[in-house]
């Protein structure tokens, strides 16, 4: 059992925030966020909120594609939490390659978690953020998918370009049953590499993904 309250922890949020202007992936509707009560007149706050399962920091899981694919709620709890690397990817950097994963590949053996730390996320609210992000080579998606691991994450709309209509990668990794988060947001300073990676959704019926409140903690 993860203890969540050991002494000198240092917990990191990796979420954005969410709100009714908030970037949303291209082609999609933007959320409703707001207030439908008010202290006055009405003596209490309540906020109505209508947002896609897909919106800003959130978990894939393999039923976004796979047609016999496992929902979110058919996944035990624990999945949702694990031991997590961070692999640092230089600037610059369009494919993710191999290489760059054998550098850790003692540490994947025992990791259910992958952290794609790109930089990207400091492009967040800009059309910059849609655009040329790093995505997995075809020998360092195979690489990883060697591993036992519950799924990848990274700091960038998608695992796949935004103008993909085959997703390769996310296909094979929900074909080896494992999980996607995207937009993580990485603060900054953040310079772990590794630690125990929270990532719980909203617990719907058939979730095909759903938001979440991601945090690291070291």
């Amino acid at each position: 059992m993860i203890n969540l309250f050991t002494e000198n922890m240092a917990v990191f949020d990796l979420t954005h925030p969410c709100h009714s202007g908030m970037p949303v992936y291209p082609g999609k509707g933007s959320p409703v966020i707001g207030p439908v009560a008010f202290i006055v007149p009405d003596g209490y706050r309540e906020t109505h909120i209508e947002l896609d399962s897909h919106l800003g920091t959130h978990i894939d899981a393999p039923a976004h594609m796979l047609e016999e694919g496992k929902f979110l709620d058919d996944f035990p709890v624990d999945q949702f939490i694990g031991k997590a690397i961070v692999v640092s990817v230089p600037q610059l950097t369009k494919q993710v390659e191999k290489s760059l994963l054998e550098e850790r590949t003692d540490d994947l053996r025992m990791a259910d978690y992958v952290l794609f730390k790109t930089g990207w996320s400091e492009k967040w609210g800009t059309d910059a953020y849609f655009r040329s992000f790093p995505i997995l080579s075809d020998e360092a998606l195979a690489f990883l998918l060697t591993f036992n691991l519950k799924g990848i994450g990274l700091d960038a709309i998608s695992v796949d370009p935004v103008d993909s209509t085959e997703y390769p990668v996310h296909y094979a990794l929900f074909r080896k049953g494992l999980l996607i988060v995207e937009n993580l947001k990485f603060p900054t300073g953040f310079a772990a590499d590794s630690g125990e990676f929270f990532c719980l959704p909203l617990n719907f019926v058939q979730a095909d993904g759903a938001p979440v409140r991601a945090l690291f903690r070291t």
